[in-house]
């Protein structure tokens, strides 16, 4: 029997429907600070930088977001979810250098409900600091005195090189992060030492006190380039630190001390796509097949240890660092990195340059079986910065590229149904550069995105939070 025609239609219309790139809606776009301090080093700003994970953090009812305003105060704001006002704090701390690297990182620990802050820190000494219990979920006035008082130590442990320490010189802290276990504990991810040479450290917060995990990548090792050059030290960038379903997973990129293992000065020496995994909350490290390739503390990952580059890339391509990573309920890992392809230039002689005239981001994730792959997004970064990723509660994915520019893949297409769902640049939101994601509020089929507003030199411009409706 033939089917009407209008039926043969609708059914047309519906597969190609069901089958297309996700979609995300512009719900708001709220106004954090009219005056946040600017200035651009490092090729980034320090209130909006792809590595602070969670300078905006959603946790119970509440959301929360980090900046330095114009008088390089500290700044913190909470707004009841889903669409409460803003308030806003002032800690008694102000940037204590124009070094976009100084970031604030923002925390909070489940069993208490305690905000937890680091900041203003790039191989340098931290300033820390958190609130009272239950602030994080309690709703009680949101007033600096909640908070205790700023210090360079965690809580009472002194973190970053032994060396610094044992010398009682200032410690190098760089790069904080505070990420929750499966098991609602609160962890602490930073590097210590400078970059070129720096180890990848963790310290956990359980019952009320900070607690040493030790270094779980290291220095150590030699890396030989493809133009015969020898480093012996580097450190390792991580695109994220992400648990899910009690396995934490890690991909990254080296960074060498040695210059001449790039093709040019002007490049970087970034080179390959690693991953690993912990199913002890960090202490001990396996490689995709599942070898033992390190103990934190001990023997931490190196750039020698076998089995961990899923992605080979020499030093040549202006390979970025520290962009983002995700994981997908099935607990496959994906990645987006960036770099400039072979076919624009086989040596980077100006990252800046050339990132901006060439990079792509590709999407890099692990299947069931333990194999990755890699996949180009059909579009160009125009920017020195990172992107970001994120997944809904379907796996399908969406990528913040520079000047929020989010770009979209189904799982049902197999992430390459590539998509631009919203452009940042034809709607005149007139983004910086990079952006910072809230994580923890994906679950809830929402995407807010902190970004700044570009300016020049060093007048001080709009700090804001835009959020999209996912798959709507």
């Amino acid at each position: 029997m033939r089917l009407p025609l209008i039926v043969v239609y609708l059914a047309s219309f519906l597969v190609s429907f069901c089958l297309a790139a996700p979609r995300v809606t512009l719900t708001s776009n709220s106004l954090l600070d009219a005056n946040g301090v600017f200035f651009v080093s490092y090729d980034g700003v320090v209130n909006v930088n792809s590595f602070q994970l969670s300078g905006v953090l959603t946790y119970s009812n509440y959301q929360f977001a980090a900046w330095y305003t114009s008088s390089r105060a500290a700044v913190l704001a909470r707004r009841q979810l889903p669409s409460g006002a803003w308030s806003t704090l002032q800690l008694p701390h102000t940037l204590s250098a124009s070094d976009s690297h100084n970031v604030i990182a923002l925390g909070v620990s489940p069993a208490e409900g305690k905000i937890h802050v680091a900041m203003d820190c790039h191989s340098s000494t931290l300033y820390y600091t958190s609130s009272e219990a239950g602030l994080a979920t309690s709703g009680a006035s949101w007033v600096a005195s909640r908070f205790a008082g700023i210090t360079t130590t965690l809580a009472g442990l002194n973190i970053g090189t032994h060396v610094a320490i044992l010398c009682s010189r200032p410690l190098t802290v760089t790069y904080p992060q505070f990420v929750v276990t499966s098991d609602n504990l609160l962890q602490f991810v930073y590097r210590s030492g400078v970059s070129g040479n720096g180890a990848t450290q963790l310290a956990e917060y359980n019952g009320g006190k900070w607690n040493n995990v030790g270094s779980w990548a290291s220095a150590s090792g030699t890396y030989t380039s493809t133009n015969g050059v020898k480093s012996t030290a580097r450190n390792l960038y991580i695109h994220g630190f992400t648990y899910r379903s009690n396995r934490l997973h890690v991909t990254g990129t080296w960074r060498e001390q040695t210059g001449g293992v790039s093709c040019s000065g002007g490049g970087l020496t970034n080179h390959d796509t690693t991953y690993f995994y912990s199913d002890d909350k960090g202490r001990t490290w396996k490689n995709s097949a599942g070898s033992s390739v390190g103990t934190s503390g001990s023997n931490p990952v190196n750039v020698n240890s076998g089995g961990i580059i899923v992605d080979s890339l020499n030093a040549d391509h202006g390979l970025m660092n520290q962009e983002s990573q995700a994981v997908d309920s099935g607990g496959q890992i994906h990645a987006i990195i960036s770099y400039v392809p072979g076919r624009f230039t086989q040596c980077v002689t100006s990252y800046q340059n050339d990132r901006i005239a060439y990079a792509r981001p590709f999407h890099v994730y692990r299947s069931s079986s333990g194999t990755f792959t890699k996949v180009e997004i059909p579009f160009a970064i125009n920017s020195v910065g990172r992107s970001q990723i994120v997944m809904d509660n379907a796996d399908n994915v969406y990528v913040v590229l520079p000047y929020v520019r989010v770009v979209t893949a189904s799982k049902s297409s197999g992430w390459t149904d590539w998509t631009l769902a919203y452009d940042g640049v034809a709607a005149g939101l007139n983004a910086f550069g990079e952006v910072t994601v809230d994580r923890a509020r994906v679950s809830s089929n929402v995407l807010s995105v902190l970004y700044q507003v570009k300016s020049t030199g060093t007048t001080p411009s709009a700090v804001r939070v835009v959020d999209f409706n996912l798959n709507t």
